[in-house]
């Protein structure tokens, strides 16, 4: 028995059926007090469909399930390399034509007309108002976080601080909070663009200046207690944010300029060409940023602090800058959702918000800014045909199971993420040639 246990396929079957067994169970109907053992034995022993072919026990799908992964991952690790080999044969062309300034700019305009036709191919009213609310605003976020998280190497645990922030300076200015508004005056969310971004990079500054000299797991702890504490306040100062019971009506968007007037309702179309605006308009500024020497100086920072304030960069000063500017776009993002939502609740600022962004950064592929935004259109897209479309056995609150096995398989074949951004995909060539490391860390110091 001894001798069969210290066969490697052995093992690996046995840790492929635990795995299986440990999704089996996460997915499983839930326990009571009453019979604490009944969602385990229910896991394996209720009724289930085998892939709709046939009626069994939920065990036997799952059975089938461990071998395969069995079997996947057998063959991975033994024509794992000739698999990448061959998929970098496929996209060498396409890779090496992308590189150039015209196609890159011709896929730019053709994503940018596909996402203008977007809403009159999708009528569903469901998917309608997903693209607005889960998919355009976390595009939005994630992409501002990738300033931070990607570009600068700053592991941020609070970014949903200035989500909330955006989101209650346009309460405020529009008169639906207890708080007077700003001049006296209940002025149309519009309004509330310019002074959200402004109010979000200060937060961002004030974070920042104090904190940043802090690194690694220190930085994210503050910025945990950063997003903590803005919640915290949101739900308990009523006399100034209307605290749990949430803000009065915040009136939709509005545009009166000589005879052009028009007034975003209910309808979620409006709100996304709208977001789709801001989105190129970020997109276009971070692109650039990312090619400036701000972005060199982020760059820099990120791989070794010590070694750029040797050359002169002031690290405290850019990483400052990436606090505000990431900030913007959740700022932004704030605005949009209070203004198409009529009112906000501090509890939509929690701390899974926050992981839930990071989480789109990590499987996009940190300093991508493509990656980010393709990372996040999958995974928002997957979560809400999964609420809209459950499949047999799904359950809402297991969905951070699937996205923390997503990023388990991520991290094991794929570290640098869906599309790694062109100087990490030029390290892993290096490090491939022997020269340099492909497994830097690059949200922390270096050892």
């Amino acid at each position: 028995m001894r001798t069969l246990f210290h066969n490697v396929s052995v093992r690996r079957l046995i840790s492929a059926l635990a795995v299986m067994a440990v999704v089996a169970v996460m997915t499983g109907p839930a326990g009571s007090t009453e019979t604490p053992t009944a969602g385990f034995t229910g896991s394996f022993a209720e009724k289930s469909s085998f892939f709709g072919m046939f009626e069994t026990v939920r065990w036997v799908p799952f059975l089938f399930l461990g071998l395969v992964f069995f079997s996947v991952w057998s063959l991975w690790l033994s024509r794992g390399q000739q698999v990448k080999d061959g998929v970098a044969k496929v996209f060498a062309a396409p890779r090496a034509a992308a590189e150039r300034r015209p196609v890159r700019w011709g896929i730019a305009v053709l994503l940018i007309v596909v996402a203008l036709i977007l809403p009159h191919i999708i009528t569903d009213p469901f998917w309608q108002a997903a693209m607005v609310e889960q998919i355009a605003v976390y595009v939005l976020l994630a992409v501002g976080l990738n300033v931070v998280v990607g570009f600068a190497g700053l592991l941020d645990l609070g970014f949903v601080a200035f989500y909330a922030i955006g989101a209650y300076t346009t309460a405020w200015v529009t008169g639906a909070l207890p708080l007077p508004p700003l001049f006296g005056i209940h002025m149309d969310p519009f309004f509330a663009i310019p002074i959200a971004i402004v109010i979000a990079m200060l937060a961002g500054i004030i974070l920042g200046a104090p904190t940043l000299r802090l690194r690694g797991d220190y930085l994210a702890i503050v910025t945990l207690g950063f997003g903590e504490i803005i919640t915290i306040f949101a739900n308990n100062l009523y006399g100034i944010t209307g605290g749990s019971q949430g803000t009065a009506l915040i009136p939709h968007f509005s545009l009166h300029v000589g005879p052009i007037k028009y007034l975003w309702g209910l309808t979620p179309v409006p709100y996304y060409y709208l977001t789709l605006v801001f989105v190129v308009l970020f997109l276009a500024a971070f692109s650039l940023l990312e090619h400036s020497r701000v972005g060199r100086a982020w760059t820099a920072i990120r791989e070794d602090e010590v070694a750029a304030e040797s050359v002169g960069i002031n690290p405290l000063k850019y990483k400052v800058m990436a606090f505000a500017i990431g900030a913007s776009t959740a700022g932004f993002a704030g605005v949009v959702t209070a203004s198409q939502s009529n009112n906000i609740f501090p509890s939509s600022f929690t701390l899974s918000f926050s992981i839930n962004i990071l989480v789109l950064v990590i499987f996009g592929g940190m300093g991508s800014i493509f990656g980010v935004v393709l990372g996040a259109i999958i995974i928002q897209t997957g979560s809400m045909y999964l609420l809209h479309t459950p499949p047999a056995g799904y359950q809402p609150s297991d969905l951070y199971v699937y996205l923390g096995a997503l990023l388990v398989m991520m991290m094991i074949f794929r570290p640098a993420g869906l599309v790694p951004s062109r100087r990490r995909r030029r390290e892993i060539r290096l490090s491939e040639a022997g020269e340099g490391h492909a497994d830097e860390v690059l949200t922390g110091d270096q050892p």
